[in-house]
């Protein structure tokens, strides 16, 4: 049984009679205890992971960009909508794996949260697999669809390549990561991310430079770069967690029962849709700003890597609140749960207010770390001072988003991330975009957006109607009966 306690620790029984342990980092219940302590505790740790991942994939765009040119900038920051779209489905199902495993936990179910973290991983891995051969064949026809400058489709082509190899590798560590989140352990997945950063950033400078014994790859090695990263922090993963037993490579647990599969795509289905609708835009956006041609792009590109930093702190605290929620949710305790939803909007908006304002005033100084083309730093600027107005309302609407998510209510988050982004975010972002503001015009949308969206997911969260999603009262007998 699982000790009450803010570190737990998991047992099962093997089916010979052995106990065996669950004991992957520091598990916590977040049952009982200070919700306001349990929101930044638990967020630190997932802060700077997410620190160390925005950074991860921000040294291919530094290096890139001062040693490549912006061409190559350009091309690397291009790719990435493609990638997002590809992994999105499948970043739908390991937010769902997440949200069972936080309400099993809340509700005592231990073997139901080692099957779903053994046969999630198994499943990812193949659907990974899939992916890495499908993005192969049609990556180069969706920078055509795109609009991608034809001065920069060698170079978005080759990096694309190379980082398509990794993609099973990136499944099964974010999956790692979002199970041990739901179960209250955010320190293993920094650990296993702190060794691939270090790596990433030994091999760049070597990859892309050409620092011998190694060839000069340009901006293929920064691709080459992030997926041994990836596959090295998979694998470690993978072994960490069969050694403390999280994990049970065993058929019972790597071939999911019924109840599983049903419970997986019921939760996975909407919020893959919602990471596929989001990704989507993404490249809707993208083709937008192609629109104004390499310059802009390449601002672009380097701005919304500061913006990926900006966010971190609300991000962060979505995946808090959503674990959170997850398991008092499972815990049957409603009205905690109703003080994670208030407690987790006021914290993040109290994080994001300040980030606002230092990314406004230094907005030159940002831009400079990527690029010192005089054009790319004035329209990078430009970028960087309006939609820091949007890290308040956007760091509201993750918050109540990520506790729907963590209530089970994957499908109303969908319909919010449709509603914010396909009927405010692109076409305020279109019919600006043709006004006198013209590119300014799209950056403008990006404030729209998180202000309709806050709106939607507060009100829908103010209505009640997540309460009728948690899973464990709806699905606990069925999956204890596939358990035995």
């Amino acid at each position: 049984m699982i000790s009450t306690g803010r570190s737990t620790t998991m047992v099962a029984t093997h089916r010979k009679g052995r106990a065996r342990t669950m004991k992957a980092g520091r598990v916590t219940d977040f049952t009982q205890g200070s919700i306001p302590r349990h929101l930044i505790v638990f967020s630190i740790p997932m802060l700077l992971g997410n620190l160390l991942q925005t950074f991860y994939n921000t040294v291919d765009s530094i290096w890139v960009g001062r040693f490549l040119g912006p061409e190559a900038l350009a091309a690397v920051s291009v790719s990435f909508p493609i990638v997002f779209l590809l992994v999105a489905f499948t970043t739908g199902l390991s937010m769902a794996a997440s949200v069972m495993v936080a309400q099993y936990f809340g509700a005592r179910e231990e073997e139901a949260v080692r099957r779903t973290a053994t046969a999630s991983t198994v499943l990812l891995t193949l659907i990974g697999l899939g992916l890495t051969v499908v993005g192969l064949v049609v990556h180069r026809g969706i920078l055509t669809l795109i609009r991608t400058p034809s001065g920069i489709m060698e170079l978005a082509t080759s990096y694309l390549f190379f980082f398509l190899l990794g993609l099973p590798f990136m499944f099964i560590y974010n999956n790692i990561g979002s199970v041990l989140r739901g179960a209250g352990d955010s320190k293993t997945p920094l650990l296993l991310l702190v060794y691939a950063t270090v790596l990433n950033i030994v091999l760049d400078p070597l990859l892309i430079l050409g620092v011998p014994p190694f060839p000069r790859l340009g901006v293929a090695g920064a691709a080459i770069a992030t997926t041994v990263s990836q596959g090295f922090s998979a694998l470690w993963g993978t072994i960490v967690l069969k050694r403390e037993r999280f994990f049970v490579f065993e058929r019972s647990h790597i071939i999911p029962c019924a109840s599983f599969v049903r419970t997986l795509f019921r939760l996975g289905l909407p919020a893959g849709a919602q990471q596929t609708i989001v990704s989507l835009g993404h490249l809707a956006m993208m083709s937008i700003v192609n629109g104004f041609g390499k310059t802009v792009v390449a601002a672009f590109g380097a701005a919304t890597r500061v913006d990926q930093f900006s966010f971190l702190p609300a991000l962060s605290f979505s995946l808090a609140i959503s674990s959170l929620a997850g398991q008092n949710v499972g815990a049957q305790n409603f009205t905690r749960a109703r003080e994670v939803a208030r407690w987790g909007a006021i914290v993040a908006a109290s994080f994001a207010l300040p980030v606002s304002v230092l990314v406004f005033f230094f907005a030159p100084q940002l831009i400079r770390i990527f690029t010192t083309d005089p054009e790319v730093i004035r329209a990078g600027v430009e970028y960087l001072r309006i939609v820091s107005f949007s890290y308040v309302p956007f760091a509201l609407m993750f918050a109540y988003n990520g506790f729907l998510r963590g209530a089970g209510d994957t499908f109303q988050t969908m319909v919010n991330t449709l509603l914010t982004l396909w009927l405010v975010r692109i076409p305020v972002a279109k019919l600006l975009s043709l006004t006198a503001l013209a590119e300014r015009g799209i950056w403008v949308s990006f404030v729209a957006g998180p202000v309709v969206g806050y709106l939607i997911a507060y009100l829908y969260y103010a209505s009640g109607r997540w309460e009728s999603k948690a899973i464990v009262r709806k699905d606990r007998e069925s999956f204890q009966q596939a358990a035995c």
